[in-house]
């Protein structure tokens, strides 16, 4: 190798290690850390879909009680992420004497329902034995029963609130 060969490629040597080095420092000086604080909360969520239902007794079976109605047009839908939940369902108020509001839920996978409860101004439990699920169109029936005692009743409304509590 002659003198200039010997002083260009130590040269290039010199240039590629300082560009090596200086990558390496660079790479070393991308790095960053943070701590990233993470927590779950209590999930109880449902929600009925459909239209507001009516339900209108009109006939009877001679000697029998009036004809009870039913209504199925509405679902409901269930998220929670905590074990041992229900739903429970309530009016607003009482229904008047003679008459009986009653509501089914399908339960979910793993739960107990499906059976009517009546309703009045207090809690009742719907659906027992639920945990850490989400389901949607899940049925929900209504029914109304009067006795011939109830009388006449004009129109009126009652407001069903469902709630997903701790129970069995």
């Amino acid at each position: 190798m002659t003198r200039y060969s010997t002083a260009r490629a130590l040269a290039a040597v010199v240039t590629a290690s300082g560009i090596l080095g200086a990558a390496g420092m660079a790479a070393a000086a991308d790095n960053a850390s943070v701590t990233v604080n993470y927590e779950v909360q209590a999930i109880n969520s449902i929600a009925i879909a459909g239209s507001a239902p009516t339900l209108t007794i009109s006939a009877a079976t001679a000697g029998s009680a009036p004809t009870a109605v039913e209504d199925s047009s509405l679902t409901y839908a269930v998220t929670t992420n905590q074990s041992n939940r229900k739903i429970v369902g309530s009016l607003n108020t009482a229904m008047p004497s003679g008459l009986t509001l009653s509501a089914k839920l399908t339960a979910p996978t793993g739960a107990t329902g499906g059976t009517y409860v009546a309703l009045d101004g207090t809690d009742k439990d719907l659906v027992t034995g639920i945990s850490t699920l989400n389901e949607s169109s899940l049925g929900m029936s209504l029914k109304l029963e009067a006795t011939s005692a109830a009388g006449v009743k004009a129109s009126a409304s009652k407001t069903l609130t469902l709630t997903v509590v701790a129970g069995a």
